[in-house]
């Protein structure tokens, strides 16, 4: 039985490039679509080619917001699933070039929606969203314990009936992709699906400080970097190891039934951390402990977010697998091993 063709925008990035490698290893063809506008992009390319061979996936250099580009691949390619990865990924850029923001993630993520709608109708367009859509959910009861904060309004999870309220341009730019990924499903009935990602680490993340934090603290560390804590770095995010999120991404591709569908998704209440507790761990890692420097808090941060997953694991039987030890201990072996030399050497 033939797999699917895979159109993976930003193919080329840390969550990319763990999903390309797993679906080509399933069997199904990929093509990557990258404007390689990040350093690390090329790395992640050259390992691709490594790990597959030059047969073992298609790729296309281009920018999702050239619309004719990203119209002719998918014309020519006519995708089962289109995995919509590519975008700007940072607060902190989205407020020192909005415009750029938006371009990227409005309109780029508006130019996927079209060129599936009309070349690849019965397409699954799967859309990465953000929790930075919800803001600061300034509603919300949030306790100060002596490491973390603690969202007591929500000991389960942010569900998605909370409200979009977003505090940034970036969380504006990725409220209008996600609003626009599901209603293109009710006007043109578009198989199209929104997943409200939290915190995603694991390899071939190669965080910088103002995105990919897990992985930037560590890598950080390894390289003997300065780390600047913005705020009182009891901030709390839920982590989620890139592994269990591609395997959600097969869990879209596969289920029927759910266009028109938000889901928050990320490691949970029992996959919790700080990044006081992160900064602890990273100095038993290194043996010796780690004293970053303080800074006053960044606009937009969350105090609080962890998502409750119920409604993908009603729909799509999916949960988180890679508990934190775990996965943590999967990033640090890899940045190792593998990444502070590649980070070292292009620095």
């Amino acid at each position: 039985m033939a797999g699917k063709t895979w159109l993976v925008t930003g193919g080329a990035g840390f969550i990319g490039a763990n999903a390309t490698l797993r679906l080509a290893r399933e069997g199904d063809a990929v093509v990557v679509y990258d404007n390689l506008s990040r350093p690390s992009a090329a790395l992640n390319l050259r390992w691709l080619r490594q790990e597959l061979g030059g047969d073992g996936f298609a790729f296309v250099e281009g920018d999702v917001r050239d619309a004719a580009a990203l119209e002719a691949v998918v014309r020519e390619r006519r995708p089962d699933v289109v995995l919509h990865l590519a975008g700007q990924v940072a607060v902190t850029t989205s407020i020192a070039a909005p415009r750029e923001d938006y371009e990227t993630n409005v309109t780029g993520s508006f130019n996927v929606l079209e060129a599936a709608r009309l070349y690849a109708p019965a397409a699954t367009v799967i859309n990465v969203s953000t929790n930075k859509v919800y803001g600061q959910l300034e509603h919300h009861r949030i306790e100060e314990q002596a490491t973390r904060y603690v969202d007591a309004s929500a000991p389960d999870g942010v569900s998605e009936s909370e409200p979009l309220d977003p505090h940034s341009p970036y969380g504006c730019s990725k409220a209008a992709a996600d609003v626009y990924a599901l209603d293109y499903a009710r006007i043109y009935g578009l198989n199209s699906v929104s997943l409200r990602q939290s915190c995603i680490y694991g390899p071939r993340q190669f965080g910088i400080e103002d995105q990919g934090w897990v992985a930037w603290f560590a890598l950080a560390t390894r390289l003997g970097k300065p780390l600047t804590v913005y705020g009182n770095g009891k901030q709390v995010r839920d982590l989620l190891h890139v592994d269990d999120l591609v395997e959600l991404y097969l869990q879209v591709a596969a289920t029927e039934g759910i266009a028109g569908r938000a889901y928050n998704v990320g490691g949970g209440p029992v996959n919790t951390l700080s990044l006081l507790e992160l900064l602890e761990r990273l100095g038993t890692w290194r043996g010796s402990p780690v004293e970053p420097a303080f800074a006053e808090a960044r606009p937009g941060d969350q105090l609080v977010f962890v998502a409750d997953c119920a409604r993908a694991r009603a729909d799509l039987g999916w949960e988180p697998r890679v508990g934190l030890d775990d996965g943590l201990e999967r990033l640090f072996a890899w940045i190792a091993g593998d990444a502070a030399p590649q980070v070292a050497a292009t620095a």
